[in-house]
């Protein structure tokens, strides 16, 4: 196996890159360096989309109040029955608090959970005949619906483009030297500037995928990291690929690491990581 042929930077270049950010980096120099890091993680992700399995608006809003302090997939797993019991808005409005609680128990907080689902199905019939609203504000005065569940709803089920903003993702775009507000609804508008309306929703499931896979929060995979040649905080994880490979996850491993110039596929599918010593 060959070594890695991907470009990455050395520790000293990367800190050249965060001081210039920390200065004050011009709003054409980061729109451009944003929209290279973007490119890069459209190759790395092509599939990515919404985690939640859902059919309609409705059920993406049920899934995405489930997914609270819960992992996507323990939704998904959820979700079939739940929807089969409760296919519409009137469902969850005249349910059965008991037996909706004991369907949802595995997402945890299952008490406050049904108390917003039931609350959501009643808001959907009273104010908007059933039918959940496709508007901003509409979405955001219904229970169990912040912005940013709006934003997952108008993005996902209506082809509204919104920029998804949970503790995740400002987390990554601060790592990355996007922008260094805090606020949900300032960082929102922050990457909304950086990047064309039309790629919104895409961007959310960009960064969510590479902080998912990669750009872990307490020990991020930099030596295998497609953006890592545009990213500040190179070197906050291991910039050996040898030990950032293994820090990979997901579905997507064999093809980010072969992005990477490092790792082949065995013959079960597994990614191989040793690295070519040379001669």
């Amino acid at each position: 196996m060959s070594n890695p042929v991907r470009t990455l930077p050395d520790r000293r270049s990367a800190a050249r890159l965060a001081a210039r950010i920390a200065a004050g980096e011009s709003r054409l120099g980061r729109a451009r360096r944003v929209g290279r890091m973007l490119r890069a993680l459209a190759v790395a992700y092509p599939d990515a989309r919404c985690e939640l399995d859902f059919t309609n608006p409705l059920e993406l809003a049920v899934a995405t109040i489930l997914s609270a302090q819960c992992t996507d997939k323990r939704v998904n797993e959820v979700t079939p029955a739940l929807f089969t019991r409760y296919p519409a808005a009137v469902d969850y409005a005249e349910a059965d608090r008991a037996e909706l609680e004991e369907l949802i128990r595995p997402t945890g907080f299952f008490r406050n959970k049904a108390t917003a689902l039931i609350g959501l199905g009643q808001a959907v019939v009273e104010r908007h005949g059933g039918r959940l609203p496709n508007t901003l504000d509409e979405l955001v005065k219904l229970p169990g619906i912040g912005r940013k569940t709006a934003n997952v709803i108008l993005g996902n089920a209506f082809g509204i483009p919104g920029i998804t903003v949970d503790t995740h993702f400002g987390r990554l775009v601060r790592r990355w030297g996007w922008t260094t507000l805090d606020d949900p609804v300032k960082v929102e508008h922050a990457v909304g500037a950086l990047v064309p309306k039309r790629d919104w929703t895409m961007v959310s499931h960009h960064v969510i995928y590479h902080g998912r896979r990669v750009c872990h929060a307490r020990k991020p995979a930099c030596g295998v990291c497609t953006i890592a040649v545009d990213c500040p905080a190179f070197g906050t994880g291991p910039t050996d690929p040898a030990q950032a490979a293994v820090l990979v996850k997901g579905p997507e491993t064999a093809h980010l690491l072969a992005l990477a110039g490092f790792g082949t596929p065995d013959g079960d599918g597994a990614m191989s990581t040793a690295v070519d010593e040379g001669p």
